[in-house]
């Protein structure tokens, strides 16, 4: 099982939002960056955890966890020219962009904000991507010890 960290605006789609889906679950579209496609296409399999974390708000930090509930499959929002996330260069024969649908668990007991993070940047987050300037990356991979550390501080 790998583990993961998903980002997310909570004014676009939150986890209150993902709690709400019939069966709890939503395709997680519209990722346009290759680094994170490729870690969609490439790594993500049913059942790995996700830290659900808001971003671009008052109090940017993990607030739940969910888990990938399908393989990775074409985004047909790419192909869509109603779509958000249309993308004119993609093809169904050879998709550009993919995603996976993604299962609510839980909320947090409390938001494990990214500040708190950051006090571990040196020590036992320190190769984790979002404690690290410049990281604008809406999904990252987590090591078990880095999920575990995070978990552990809820």
């Amino acid at each position: 099982m790998n583990h993961w960290l998903f980002k997310s605006e909570p004014e676009t789609f939150g986890i209150d939002d993902l709690a709400a889906r019939p069966d709890r679950t939503e395709p997680w579209d519209g990722v346009r960056n290759y680094q994170a496609r490729n870690m969609l296409r490439d790594d993500m399999r049913p059942g790995d955890r996700i830290f659900f974390y808001h971003s671009n708000c008052k109090a940017p930090g993990v607030v739940g966890l969910a888990e990938v509930a399908s393989p990775p499959r074409p985004d047909p929002t790419a192909f869509d020219p109603e779509a958000t996330y249309f993308d004119p260069k993609s093809d169904p024969d050879r998709p550009r962009w993919y995603l996976v649908d993604v299962r609510y668990i839980r909320h947090l007991k409390r938001t494990i904000t990214l500040t708190e993070l950051k006090q571990y940047a040196d020590g036992p987050l320190e190769d984790l991507p979002l404690v690290r300037k410049g990281n604008r990356l809406s999904i990252m991979p987590l090591t078990q010890a880095q999920w575990n550390f995070i978990l552990a501080l809820e």
